[in-house]
């Protein structure tokens, strides 16, 4: 399927991090989201009741950041991809993650991780 949502920027605050500095205080972090979903549906009918609603996941993503503590990016991450696949119209999802104001030695923008998951397949309960 070629078909994606993107959504770009979802900026919140988060205490994410395995340094004791990163711990006391909540940093800034930026979400992008890239969802694989069946866009005809929605597209035919001109009805938000058969897409996603992006607005929605935006809220969704941020309160995975402002939520529980992840020491690592790739958990936050990970939680951040559970949450849009809980919709079972999304087939893929790829999240970035973006730390903007990492603590390490020398300037940088920020840093990041990029993940790309899919639902688990479903198991046959009849067999």
């Amino acid at each position: 399927m070629s078909d994606t949502i993107e959504i770009t920027g979802i900026r919140a605050l988060g205490v994410h991090g395995a340094l004791a500095s990163e711990q006391d205080q909540p940093q800034p972090f930026e979400v992008d989201l890239v969802l694989e979903i069946d866009l005809e549906p929605a597209g035919r009918a001109d009805d938000l009741a058969r897409t996603v609603d992006y607005g929605s996941v935006a809220v969704g993503a941020a309160a995975v950041v402002s939520g529980e503590h992840h020491q690592l990016l790739e958990s936050l991450a990970e939680s951040i991809a559970r949450r849009v696949l809980a919709d079972g119209r999304v087939t893929a999802v790829t999240v970035a993650v973006q730390k903007l104001r990492p603590p390490v030695p020398v300037d940088v923008a920020s840093v990041g991780v990029r993940i790309t998951r899919r639902p688990p397949p479903a198991t046959d309960l009849a067999g």
